[in-house]
């Protein structure tokens, strides 16, 4: 394991942005992961403790089903679901009663289910899904005018507040069949007048016939019309070139990047016009679903199917060379779930509940712990703490610091496997029947 330089002359600029960034969004959870897309809420004095029968504000009936995650803005909670394997919905609920004041068909489609764990030849250029996923994966967007809903069939397409459509299209039909093994799930993210999307999947370049092209696509926000679209061929053959994550931005001194993690390649783009900023190829295992996080210079990236938890500095523009990797963590490290980062410290936790904290800075690992069940959505860093969710809804509340001390176990009655929302004061817990509101 490699050294750090120390990260204390960076602290309190990181925290400076921070603030300026929760002023600015207040209490809204905008996307999937929040505001930053680090999975960090600014607020304080968060519920710790709840029951079924106790600190819950409310909880919606859903139309089953799915696992994207709600994106809040003021009292309007988004939500997407796929209901009996046909309609594709997006939902409108009021995060004060929990009324759902709209619902909206985007469209239909079905989550056709593979036989095997493995895919040959033509098979392969048909997407199949996870029977823990379905269409509606990918989790809306918004920025209080327009919400913006992503769904397995490859339809996008955005809505005003009070669900009237301003445009729809479709991306398979656009740009050629998804062919990622095991379902589209990226979601849209949004950068100024654009919505920005990514396909990262089998090349298919070993079989017959013209390869399947990986890409990072722009829309304009308000028409749908198309600004910018770059490939993302990369070395990576077959299963390898799978990603599932969704993009990212960081600011580096002036400017924004946009930071991409699939494929075996970490890489980073210019939101505006698609521009390749810098990448670093060569990294190793399959298909990527733990997604990259940004925190004080530096990007923690997990390589694909459990290999090593990276920790990158690029050091400026092009191809970036091993040595911009600072520090390397080996096993046990997450399939799914993506790690927070609060402090000096960084949290994760593996499918099987293997939790762990290391240092930030120098990868050390200051603790680790076996938590109950099996682990999906990504843990939640606020107020000096982190929330671990399981998929059978029991989350556990530990403190975010160098050494073990879990504060709490919370039973929901229900399968859990979208990460939670943060917003005034309140948990928003999305299962696959109830979209739990809890609150102090």
């Amino acid at each position: 394991m490699q050294s750090a330089p120390p990260r204390c002359a960076r602290t309190l600029t990181a925290v400076l942005a921070f603030l300026a960034a929760a002023a600015a969004y207040g209490g809204n959870w905008p996307q999937w992961r929040g505001p930053e897309g680090n999975g960090v809420s600014p607020e304080t004095g968060l519920p710790i403790a709840w029951t079924e029968e106790s600190g819950i504000a409310w909880k919606a009936a859903l139309p089953e089903w799915g696992t994207s995650t709600p994106a809040v803005w003021g009292d309007a909670v988004f939500l997407t679901s796929h209901v009996e394997d046909r309609d594709l919905v997006l939902l409108r609920i009021d995060k004060q009663t929990g009324k759902i004041e709209w619902r909206q068909v985007v469209g239909s489609g079905s989550a056709g289910r593979a036989a095997a764990l493995h895919k040959s030849g033509e098979a392969r250029r048909q997407q199949k899904f996870h029977g823990d996923q379905n269409l509606a994966s990918p989790s809306p967007v918004t920025d209080g005018r327009v919400v913006v809903v992503h769904f397995g069939n490859g339809d996008l397409a955005a809505y005003d507040f009070q669900g009237r459509r301003l445009w729809i299209r479709n991306l398979q039909k656009d740009y050629g069949p998804y062919t990622i093994w095991w379902g589209h799930a990226n979601s849209p993210v949004l950068y100024r007048d654009l919505v920005i999307s990514v396909c990262m999947q089998d090349s298919c370049k070993d079989l017959p016939g013209d390869p399947s092209p990986s890409y990072v696509v722009a829309h304009d926000k308000q028409t749908g019309e198309e600004v910018w679209k770059k490939l993302r061929m990369t070395a990576a053959t077959a299963e390898s070139c799978d990603s599932y994550t969704t993009p990212i931005f960081r600011r580096v001194g002036q400017a924004t990047e946009m930071v991409l993690m699939g494929g075996q390649v970490l890489d980073a783009y210019d939101p505006a016009n698609g521009r390749r900023l810098w990448w670093l190829a060569g990294l190793a295992g399959n298909r990527t679903i733990t997604g990259p996080v940004a925190a004080e210079g530096m990007i923690y990236a997990t390589e694909g199917m459990r290999q090593a938890l990276l920790a990158v500095r690029p050091g400026g523009p092009g191809e970036r060379p091993r040595k911009d990797i600072v520090w390397k963590a080996e096993q046990p490290t997450p399939d799914s779930p993506t790690p927070v980062v609060w402090g000096n410290w960084l949290f994760l936790v593996t499918n099987d509940g293997i939790a762990r904290c290391l240092n930030a800075g120098d990868g050390r690992q200051a603790w680790k712990e076996r938590l109950p069940g099996q682990y999906r959505a990504s843990p939640l860093a606020a107020d000096g703490r982190i929330y671990f969710l399981n998929t059978t809804g029991l989350t556990t509340v530990v403190s975010a610091a160098p050494r073990y001390n879990a504060l709490t176990q919370n039973r929901l009655d229900d399968s859990t496997f979208a990460s939670p929302a943060v917003s005034d004061g309140k948990l928003l817990i999305r299962g696959r029947k109830w979209l739990y509101c809890i609150a102090k």
